[in-house]
């Protein structure tokens, strides 16, 4: 049987002592737990971080933001720029400055409209020296959003400027010519036209290298070019161009020798040289003095062609026709002494029907005025007196040529015909029917540095 064990205070005292001890230890222990954890666990760090940066953040990129909006502005303005003046050099006439303006309106920069301006000129001075050069320059505002916030004040007015400006220079392409007056005598308007002529050039460009006047009528011609002023001569006309150069003369050096030792019979004497009929020719085939024809000619001889060479004397047509039958080429080429009274060219009212030669040194070449003959060269009724049915170069590089009716092509050649003077009048119906088939011709035509496409320089 148990029996309660009685505890007195002076028993209690020492074991009250030793319980808050052991519980002052105890919870001194677990705080220091407690803290030493909170020391070391990391979890929840970053995302205080990343809130303390989160407005610096927010600002950079906003600016940012804010700069590559500016840069893609400039860009498409700086390509509008440049669109721009390379339509104003390419056009190159009174309306440049539209031209230039509509382009940069398509790329949504129109001047006068959103703070957009457009300006184009012309006569500006070029990167490499001269003032030929063409210039577009853009304007444009764009407001600020963000920048302000970090001290960016940009134009003023909350706004930022952009300027984008772009250089070009009329480019040059090699324009070909079926009709190039060399003016080698120097005379100042080197093609004029005369008595309302009515020609159809289409297809056909024409240059002077000094000027040219066609009053009434553009000739039809797709590009009229000169190197002083071109008036009415082309359906689009350039002036102020470098003169083209004779690519022809050197053909010279393959004209024989004269053999004729002096001896050159002329008109109305019997002994001229007479030709009718069919004549098989090969080669150089010389006359001395005048040819006359008595009847009908028809020339046999090889693609690669014969070259009937007369020295100091013309072709008298007589009114008949000489002809190259199918298959045949004919160079025709007068020559002689400097001086004189000697007709170097053709006359009478017969007809030339003559095919050039497609292949060989005079490839292309109809008829040849050697470049030292300076007299008895002028031919005053060509395409008329005689007609002129030619496939082929006609080079009659001191000649004066009034051109009255209508060339056309020959019977058995190409559609080709070009002519190299020293200048030209044309008159009444003259026109230049075959055109566009020189390179199946055998002919290079002559060439001369014409406006192209814009060019930018900077």
């Amino acid at each position: 049987m148990l029996t309660r064990t009685q505890i007195t205070e002076s028993e209690m005292a020492p074991l009250r002592s030793l319980t808050r001890h052991a519980l002052s230890e105890t919870i001194r222990s677990g705080l220091m737990v407690k803290a030493t954890g909170l020391w070391r666990d990391r979890r929840g760090s970053t995302a205080i971080l990343f809130a303390l940066a989160m407005p610096m953040l927010i600002g950079a990129l906003g600016i940012g933001f804010e700069v590559s909006n500016w840069y893609m502005v400039q860009r498409g303005m700086q390509n509008a720029a440049d669109a721009a003046v390379l339509a104003a050099a390419s056009n190159g006439g009174a309306n440049y400055d539209v031209e230039g303006k509509a382009v940069a309106a398509q790329f949504g920069f129109t001047n006068g409209v959103n703070n957009v301006g457009v300006t184009v000129l012309q006569n500006v001075a070029c990167p490499g020296g001269g003032n030929t050069c063409y210039s577009a320059t853009i304007t444009n505002s764009v407001p600020l959003y963000l920048s302000p916030v970090v001290g960016y004040a940009g134009s003023g007015g909350g706004k930022k400027n952009l300027v984008a400006a772009a250089i070009a220079k009329i480019g040059t392409i090699p324009r070909p010519y079926c009709l190039l007056a060399l003016a080698s005598s120097g005379t100042t308007t080197a093609i004029t036209t005369s008595g309302a002529p009515s020609p159809n050039l289409a297809g056909c460009s024409v240059k002077s290298n000094t000027s040219a006047n066609c009053n009434g009528h553009d000739l039809g011609a797709d590009y009229g070019d000169a190197v002083g002023t071109d008036s009415g001569c082309g359906k689009v006309q350039n002036s102020g161009l470098p003169a083209s150069i004779d690519p022809y003369s050197g053909l010279a050096a393959n004209i024989p020798a004269d053999t004729c030792g002096g001896s050159y019979p002329q008109e109305p004497s019997v002994s001229v040289s007479t030709w009718s009929g069919t004549k098989n020719l090969s080669g150089n085939v010389m006359i001395c003095g005048d040819l006359k024809l008595t009847g009908n000619v028809t020339v046999n001889a090889p693609s690669s062609g014969a070259v009937l060479v007369i020295f100091n004397g013309q072709l008298d047509t007589n009114g008949y026709r000489i002809q190259t039958s199918s298959g045949s080429g004919l160079t025709l080429v007068f020559t002689g002494s400097i001086g004189g009274s000697y007709i170097h060219a053709p006359t009478g009212n017969g007809i030339l029907d003559i095919t050039a030669p497609t292949s060989g040194p005079w490839s292309g070449v109809m008829i040849y005025q050697d470049p030292k003959l300076t007299s008895g060269v002028d031919i005053s009724a060509a395409g008329a007196s005689p007609s002129w049915n030619i496939t082929g170069l006609v080079y009659l590089p001191h000649s004066s040529v009034t051109l009255k009716g209508a060339i056309n092509k020959s019977s058995y050649g190409g559609s080709c015909f070009v002519a190299v003077v020293d200048n030209l009048v044309m008159k009444g119906s003259a026109n230049i029917v075959p055109k566009g088939g020189c390179v199946a011709a055998g002919l290079t035509m002559p060439t001369g540095s014409a406006p192209g496409r814009g060019q930018l320089v900077n």
